[in-house]
């Protein structure tokens, strides 16, 4: 069924979502607010109040940005824009370098023509997560989006002597955000029939540290839109060279079905058409609020959380085969 088809379904006008987030641990798919079916993850309690933003962030002296030619989504694009992140070490919220990598994110989308808009809220140890939007065109809103920051700690690292250390976050983290970059490349006004918002999470990776609750930007986004979204997709660690996405639990089936589908068109065998997960991820704060929601994510990656969350675990053709599905859902007919 076309994106088109789809709307048509759900009768509710406004906001479809597909939001590339952080991923979480197990949740049930019978209840989204309902606690994890295979890791306790505490409830943080309600948002802290919109905070004002961190000032005296360094900035790198020059920001490397992309040609916003457009054209066919790139793998290759994207796996540069995914380089390009992993400069700035650590990228965790609230750091430097998590600061310049959303400054150089807002630099290169109005480079590319978006208007972007920040949106500021508060987060543990008196310090603000910042969710970055971009918008373009008109219609029923679309909203993509991705987490942008990394874990603070690589607590899951096999080699204890590293688990202070920061994850560089390659796969969970840059490769949402640079499929988010390449869609802004190649998704001009004249190709939509919706009005699209390009959204980056902040403080999405940080649950179960320090007292940080997960998923805290999408939480953020989520409670505040400004209407009723007809659909949510997150998309979550999607670059590794062994990408292998299985159907997400708790997802909404129809939506999930229709994602597939597209993929099995474009022949793209790592989107596995079966069962496997139930996640708490950046769809799930939207499913709590009665949205439908779907989440795409590799949740098998083996170097999640660990210092080998590296540059070389991801490969072009996988990020393109999640970007080009996108695509390709978002501009037909």
């Amino acid at each position: 069924m076309s994106l088109t088809g789809w709307r048509r379904r759900l009768t509710i006008s406004g906001l479809l979502v597909l939001a590339l987030a952080a991923c979480g641990p197990a949740a049930n798919q019978q209840a989204a607010t309902a606690p994890p079916l295979d890791t306790a993850v505490p409830d943080p309690g309600p948002l802290p109040a919109t905070a004002t933003p961190p000032a005296g962030a360094v900035l790198p002296t020059a920001l490397p940005t992309l040609a916003s030619v457009p054209g066919t989504f790139s793998g290759e694009q994207a796996l540069r824009y995914a380089e390009t992140q992993l400069q700035w070490q650590p990228r965790d919220t609230g750091t430097p370098g998590g600061q310049a990598n959303g400054d150089w994110i807002i630099q290169t989308l109005v480079a590319a023509g978006w208007q972007v808009e920040e949106q500021y809220f508060g987060v543990p140890e008196n310090t603000s997560g910042r969710n970055i939007i971009a918008k373009r065109g008109s219609g029923p809103l679309v909203l993509i989006g991705s987490h942008y920051d990394s874990r603070r700690f690589a607590d899951q690292d096999p080699d204890i002597q590293k688990r202070q250390l920061p994850v560089p976050a390659a796969n969970d983290g840059a490769s949402g955000a640079a499929v988010l970059l390449e869609l802004a490349r190649v998704l001009t006004p004249e190709r939509l029939n919706e009005e699209v918002w390009l959204v980056f999470f902040d403080a999405e990776d940080n649950g179960d540290i320090a007292g940080w609750g997960g998923t805290l930007g999408s939480a953020h986004m989520a409670r505040r839109l400004p209407r009723a979204p007809a659909a949510v997709v997150v998309v979550d660690m999607i670059g590794a060279a062994d990408q292998q996405i299985y159907l997400e639990q708790s997802s909404t089936e129809a939506l999930r079905a229709e994602i597939w589908q597209v993929a099995a068109d474009l022949k793209y065998a790592a989107f596995i058409p079966q069962v496997k997960h139930s996640l708490t991820d950046g769809h799930s704060a939207f499913l709590a609020q009665g949205y439908p929601a779907i989440d795409v994510v590799d949740f098998d990656y083996p170097h999640r959380h660990t210092t080998a969350d590296t540059l070389d675990k991801l490969s072009a053709p996988a990020l393109e085969s999640v970007g080009r599905t996108l695509e390709v859902w978002l501009t037909r007919d």
